[in-house]
């Protein structure tokens, strides 16, 4: 279901709420349901919470969306769904007007959903670039204000990029002897980062965050690589020539990732470079299968805490670390009736059949 190609088959495949619930059940917990505190398989479904189960053991309520990307999120599971679809499978990714246009949602509504799904596309844990890699830097202008965007008189934002260099043959990076050229060849992964400047401390964080140990680089001669002695520098000195003479494959996915910059965001902010660009990176490594992201975008696959509004605009919640004042302890509705919070469920309970658990009302 995940992997429908068309919008009729996603239609069809995710037409409810029901629907969606089910699949989210299944996908995180495909040999029945395990309570994330105690690790018991019973539980039961509770008709007064949406799409939350009671473990029978310990008393713990865990909601299908907990720990991914529409964790508390009060929208329908149908909006999450259709967002991550249109923005895994659109080749030029969707802006939080066109979202807002093809949802029916507020503006505000779809910037924070566009904003939560392009932080779950990428795995902290991602194994870096090896084999061959090219490594560049590029200034790509960006919007300093609300006003008519020019990109004459606009700032700059300085981004370095490193990408595979495969071997279409072996569909392998291979290295070669040292300015040998590379025929014959295709991209293969991409990385790309905003940094604050072009000198060598800023360079090598960058390739030694993204690029594996041993690798060969090719790079255009910047004095700046010769400090990453664990790595094999084979330098391609451009002078008069044109960068994309001797380093054609970043210089491409630099080029792709400006244009998509200003025509599907008419430029883009310093605020969230780092991550637009992580949503450019996630769609370019994928664009022979762009359909089978969809569950990476709902937070299921990568590891990652969810992350909320305050830490997507860089505030402070107002209202964190208040004290809530309560006359008597706070009560909740279980599967055995009202509970005070803290006791723990009564002991005989029936364990439920994991096909029931499935089963929405």
């Amino acid at each position: 279901m995940a992997r429908a190609r068309s919008l009729s088959e996603f239609q069809t495949s995710f037409p409810d709420e029901t629907s969606c619930a089910v699949f989210l059940f299944e996908r995180r917990w495909p040999q029945g349901f395990v309570c994330p505190a105690c690790g018991a398989g019973r539980a039961a479904f509770l008709r007064s919470r949406a799409h939350t189960y009671e473990c029978l053991d310990c008393g713990r309520q865990t909601s299908i969306t907990a720990g991914t990307v529409m964790h508390r999120s009060k929208l329908p599971l149908t909006v999450w769904f259709w967002a991550a679809h249109l923005m895994a499978t659109h080749s030029n990714g969707m802006s939080a007007v066109q979202l807002e246009a093809q949802l029916g949602v507020t503006y505000k509504t779809a910037w924070l959903l566009a904003q939560k799904l392009r932080r779950s596309m990428i795995d902290p844990h991602r194994a870096p670039l090896e084999g061959v890699v090219e490594v560049d830097q590029a200034e790509i202008p960006f919007r300093a204000d609300n006003s008519f965007f020019d990109p004459v008189k606009s700032g700059k934002i300085l981004i370095a990029g490193a990408v595979e260099v495969i071997d279409r043959g072996t569909n392998q990076a291979k290295p070669r002897r040292k300015r040998a050229k590379y025929l014959d060849t295709r991209s293969g992964r991409i990385r790309l980062a905003a940094i604050p400047d072009n000198s060598a401390a800023s360079i090598e964080a960058f390739v030694r965050a993204n690029v594996k140990a041993g690798t060969t680089l090719l790079t255009d001669g910047h004095r700046s690589y010769p400090g990453l002695t664990d790595y094999r520098h084979d330098p391609r000195t451009v002078g008069k020539m044109a960068g994309h003479i001797v380093l054609p494959w970043i210089h491409r996915a630099f080029a792709l990732m400006k244009r998509w910059g200003l025509g599907t965001y008419h430029g883009l902010r310093r605020k969230h470079i780092d991550t637009y660009l992580n949503e450019f990176v996630f769609r370019y490594n994928r664009r022979f299968y762009r359909h089978v992201s969809f569950e990476t975008m709902l937070g299921l696959v990568s590891h990652h805490h969810p992350t909320s509004y305050w830490e997507i605009v860089g505030r402070d919640n107002p209202r964190k670390g208040e004290p809530t004042v309560r006359r008597g302890p706070r009560r909740r509705r279980t599967a055995t009736g009202m509970r005070a919070d803290g006791s723990r469920p009564p002991e005989k309970l029936e364990p439920i059949p994991v096909s029931d658990l499935t089963r929405q009302p």
